[in-house]
């Protein structure tokens, strides 16, 4: 039915309140990285582009830095990499915007963005009074918060606060990264060293959206308990596992889909991507409907070989 672009917390409220006032459907999207759509959509879509960056607390140790919801992500990672404020490098060329980071408490390479998680705005899609909300309101989980539940499109986040350090200590244990900075000679690295590990990581393994249809990483890896995996890994030694906490480990949903023999594997005009079996790629003419069929078909062969049911981590609509 069309679009309504936003660039300001009033222009979100008058939007609001103009589609409740027609009773269209309607959705707010920031940039649509974490969204696969299987049908047309029946109402109007809300573009999120409220922005700006600026130090709204400076002190001697960190700082908090207020990003607008329709901030590029990756934006906002930069000008903190550039400004040697520390606690979100690992999370370079994560797509999307900020206003989708704490709904998903996007995480990669041991970090979370609940670890630097301050606060955030949000209206109220009823009301459209504005709520400030501290780090426990949003109850985050491994790529879950309150929006994505008991919150679920009733607000609209404006804009997120993070908590920064200035003498960060880098996380250099998750994934490749080490090796990346080894294979550079970098011995003490900085945040901008990480960063650019990070980003050159990403680039070899995930396809640009830009150029390959893709919403990154389509299922969330799966956290089991220890004994299940204790009893996966005798039959399946190489499965790799991270510490979740003493009860549970993490295992890379990647790896088990790449054992299913579908890493590279084409149906169609759509499948998982050749580096990178967790990406579900759109080859230029897939529907939605075709991309979330083979999202099922993952999802069960998976469960069939390893006894673990696959979980999105895109939002299907």
């Amino acid at each position: 039915m069309g679009t309504i672009t936003v660039e300001t917390e009033k222009e979100l409220k008058d939007a609001l309140e103009e589609v409740r006032n027609t009773g269209v459907l309607y959705m707010v999207l920031g940039g649509g990285s974490n969204v696969l759509l299987t049908k047309d959509y029946p109402g109007i879509v809300i573009l999120n582009r409220i922005k700006g960056i600026k130090l709204v607390e400076d002190a001697q140790e960190f700082v908090v830095v207020e990003a607008g919801s329709g901030e590029i992500w990756h934006h906002l990672v930069m000008y903190c990499v550039d400004h040697g404020f520390g606690g979100i490098e690992n999370l370079s060329l994560i797509p999307g915007r900020v206003g989708a980071a704490p709904i998903q408490n996007i995480g990669a390479y041991g970090v979370e963005l609940k670890d630097v998680f301050e606060s955030l705005t949000a209206i109220n899609t009823d009301t459209l009074e504005r709520k400030t909300f501290q780090k426990k309101d949003c109850e985050f989980g491994y790529r879950d918060s309150v929006f994505k539940r008991n919150l679920k499109n009733r607000y609209i986040i404006t804009s997120v606060r993070l908590k920064l350090k200035r003498s960060p200590e880098t996380n250099i244990s998750y994934g490749a990264i080490a090796a990346v900075l080894k294979e550079k000679n970098i011995i003490d690295p900085g945040i901008k060293d990480v960063s650019e590990a990070v980003i050159d990581i990403r680039s070899s393994k995930l396809p640009d959206p830009a150029v390959l249809g893709n919403s990154g990483s389509f299922f969330k890896n799966p956290v089991i308990k220890r004994e299940v995996y204790q009893k996966l890994h005798n039959r399946y030694p190489q499965l790799p596992c991270y510490n979740v906490d003493d009860n549970f480990v993490k295992v890379p949903a990647g790896w088990m889909i790449e054992q299913c023999g579908l890493k590279g594997k084409r149906f169609g005009e759509t499948g998982c991507h050749k580096d990178q079996a967790l990406v579900i790629v759109n080859y230029g003419n897939a529907t939605g409907k075709e991309i979330h069929e083979h999202a099922l078909r993952v999802i069960d062969l998976v469960n069939k070989k390893f006894g673990i049911q696959l979980e999105p981590e895109v939002n299907i609509i």
